[in-house]
């Protein structure tokens, strides 16, 4: 499975911006698929979740009410919502796959591929 995350780019504190991950590969539909992020100098932390289904969404207690998942599977790819956004999520954003859905205990160890990260700079 191949990810290629997009949509990031340069907003004001209180905007919205809306990433992409593109998947391809024959099985990708089939892969739970979630976002990361990973600001400078601290761990990559988990930020939302979607199972291949479209019917179970996970999303970190931080990011809820502000963050939505979706993904669109006949395009193969998955989208996140960031709405209200604040100077602390600045950070490079990624997206990963999973045949495992780890219910409320996503890890960065846990995820099998991951796209190349796309980089949202919140300026205050």
């Amino acid at each position: 499975v191949q990810l290629q995350a997009s949509g990031g780019g340069l907003v004001q504190a209180g905007g919205s911006l809306r990433l992409s991950c593109a998947a391809s590969g024959r099985t990708s539909s089939s892969y739970h698929m979630g976002w990361f992020r990973q600001a400078p100098g601290k761990e990559r932390e988990f930020l939302a979740a979607i199972s291949w289904s479209i019917d179970t969404t996970d999303y970190a207690d931080g990011v809820k009410g502000r963050f939505t998942i979706s993904r669109d599977n006949a395009k193969n790819t998955v989208y996140l919502q960031m709405n209200s956004l604040k100077p602390e999520d600045t950070a490079v954003y990624y997206c990963a796959a999973a045949r495992v859905w780890y219910d409320s205990s996503w890890s960065r160890r846990g995820m099998e591929y991951w796209g190349k990260g796309t980089l949202v700079t919140v300026s205050s």
